[in-house]
């Protein structure tokens, strides 16, 4: 018993100095330091004040944009069709309203809606250019507030129904394809250079003056000049001389009466003179060699050689 208690202890003796050894061991191997410091993870101080007021004033400029935002697409009225006035259908773009463009404005076709007309209103003038595939300008119409202007090769204007040139403009010519022209203003027509035209016509009960203030009116035509006053008179008056001319042909005055008024009446000695005799109403008409008519009292034969003393003091 004794051997046995004897052989516990010097066991457990054993086992005491292993463990101080292991205990002496691990105590060495470990670094020993003096007066530990302990470091904090994170941001302190001034840092972090910086930190939240940043993240604070983003927070705050997100707010604001986010109101703007909302703002402006409550003011230009956004929705899925378009904006404001604007809308996106299927055949294009409508706009509704007055819209203004700043800047140029390129479309295919612009039309109006069928209950109202289309306006083009600018301050100053309203431009419309056509150009071809090389960007070239071919016609331009230009309404100013003193003119409108249009600059293109071929100028017309067409009828409604049935699409018939009513005027039309070029380089070499101006056609008018109404069936009549009617000039309303008081001093009438005026034209600078010559007007060939198959017929003149005034207006019912309306006289037809034909005049030029300053130089010579002339009407020609290869195949005869006709004037005709079928219910009035034809009156032709000058100041100098009126011509009468016929190269080819006769001049033929056709009428009941023809009076020449203001004719020089010539006189000559009888060579029987009577106190008796009847009161001189018959007058023959005599032509001077220069052309001046006269009158000469008509006897048994011509007295233009007797009452010729007319032609020397013309």
């Amino acid at each position: 018993m004794l051997r046995k208690l004897s052989t516990f202890l010097s066991s457990l003796d054993s086992m005491m100095t292993r463990e101080q050894y292991i205990l002496a061991t691990q105590q060495n191997s470990l670094p020993r330091t003096e007066n530990p410091q302990f470091y904090p993870v994170g941001i302190y101080g001034w840092r972090k004040r910086c930190l939240y007021f940043f993240v604070l004033l983003l927070l705050v400029t997100m707010i604001v944009n986010l109101a703007m935002t909302i703002w402006i697409l409550k003011v230009m009225n956004f929705t899925v069709d378009g904006m404001g006035n604007l809308r996106v259908t299927k055949k294009g773009i409508r706009l509704e309203g007055i819209s203004e463009f700043l800047l140029p404005l390129y479309v295919k076709e612009i039309n109006s809606r069928k209950d109202s007309p289309l306006v083009l209103q600018s301050d100053r003038n309203v431009t419309v250019n056509a150009r071809n595939h090389m960007g070239q300008l071919t016609g331009q119409l230009t309404v100013g507030a003193d003119a409108v202007e249009a600059q293109c090769k071929r100028f017309e204007v067409r009828s409604s129904e049935g699409g018939r040139v009513l005027f039309s403009a070029d380089e070499d010519e101006i056609v008018i394809g109404a069936d009549r022209l009617k000039v309303t203003g008081t001093e009438g027509a005026v034209f600078g250079h010559s007007v060939e035209t198959p017929h003149i016509r005034a207006e019912p009960s309306q006289d037809l003056k034909l005049e030029s203030p300053t130089r010579s009116l002339v009407m020609e035509a290869p195949r005869g000049v006709q004037v005709n006053a079928a219910a009035g008179d034809l009156k032709a008056t000058c100041r100098k001389e009126l011509h009468l001319q016929s190269t080819e042909g006769e001049i033929f005055l056709n009428a009941d009466t023809i009076r020449l008024g203001n004719l020089p009446v010539g006189s000559f000695s009888s060579s029987s003179p009577s106190s008796s005799a009847p009161r001189q109403t018959i007058y023959e008409l005599c032509a001077c060699p220069n052309g001046k008519l006269y009158l000469s009292p008509a006897g048994a034969g011509s007295t233009c050689q007797s009452s010729s003393n007319i032609c020397l003091w013309s």
